[in-house]
């Protein structure tokens, strides 16, 4: 690896002071947990690092900073400054960006197969980008498991509540029909006491299918790059800033692998 490599950017100079001084501030603040996720957070900066070892590929400049920002956003942003709750949309952003990021994972996977000499089997860049886009939503599906499973047997509220006027639904039906019947809820009693929300409280329903759509869109949206890049091979900067690359290395061990076994064939 050259040295040009190995020199952090500066984007990843300021993100690891910023979290490192976010650790600082919580230990004398006496949050530890708040503190663990700090170190947790400067761990997950070594994800594309690790990516790029075990996968064999090279992650640009440009997709590492918005992994980077991605994961600065969703701990130390989103969790330790409460931005969920701050800003509404934050969930909203970061599970787009979350879908973007792991269709550019499965494309570079699928992208690897595809060039590797190892597999005689080569498909489509329309083929490719689908792969990435089902890898993108099978990853955001399981992420709603584990929201789920968290909020069910460990009673947190990763799946955060909404606030909805109306409720439509046959159990209302006076005559126990299949006709769903819409109420305007104007207010809530909880255990006796009334919460004027001005709706019902929804319990993650509407918070699951807002980030599998989300996460849909941000899918789509790589794989539209993806097909681009694919068909122009590098020549746009933008897809080529987001796209990662197969390593030059890992292609010629495909090959020199494959050069061994056929002349062991032979033999």
């Amino acid at each position: 690896m050259s040295e040009k490599k190995k020199k952090k950017t500066g984007i990843e100079l300021v993100l690891i002071s910023l979290v490192v001084l976010s650790i600082v501030r919580q230990f004398f603040l006496g949050s530890y947990h708040n503190m663990f996720l700090g170190i947790l957070t400067l761990i997950l900066f070594m994800v594309p690092q690790l990516i790029e070892k075990m996968v064999g590929v090279t992650i640009p400049a440009g997709l590492k900073g918005v992994i980077l920002i991605f994961i600065f956003s969703a701990e130390i942003l989103g969790e330790i400054n409460a931005f969920y709750i701050k800003i509404p949309i934050w969930d909203t952003i970061l599970h787009t960006t979350n879908g973007f990021l792991m269709a550019a994972i499965g494309f570079a996977l699928i992208d690897l197969f595809n060039r590797s000499e190892k597999f005689s089997i080569k498909m489509s860049p329309y083929f490719v980008a689908f792969v990435a886009f089902c890898f993108s939503m099978t990853v955001g599906v399981v992420w709603e498991f584990f929201e789920f499973s968290m909020d069910w047997f460990f009673h947190t509220d990763m799946q955060k509540d909404w606030i909805l006027p109306t409720i439509s639904s046959v159990k209302l039906d006076p005559l126990g029909a299949n006709n769903p019947i819409q109420v305007t809820v104007e207010s809530l009693v909880v255990n006796g006491e009334e919460w004027n929300f001005g709706g019902y409280l929804d319990i993650g329903i509407v918070d699951t299918m807002k980030d599998l759509i989300v996460n849909f869109v941000g899918a789509v949206v790589f794989s539209i790059i993806g097909i681009i890049y694919l068909k122009q091979r590098g020549k746009g900067k933008l897809a080529s800033s987001l796209i990662p690359q197969v390593n030059e290395a890992y292609g010629a061990d495909d090959k020199k692998e494959s050069g061994v076994d056929g002349q062991n064939s032979k033999k």
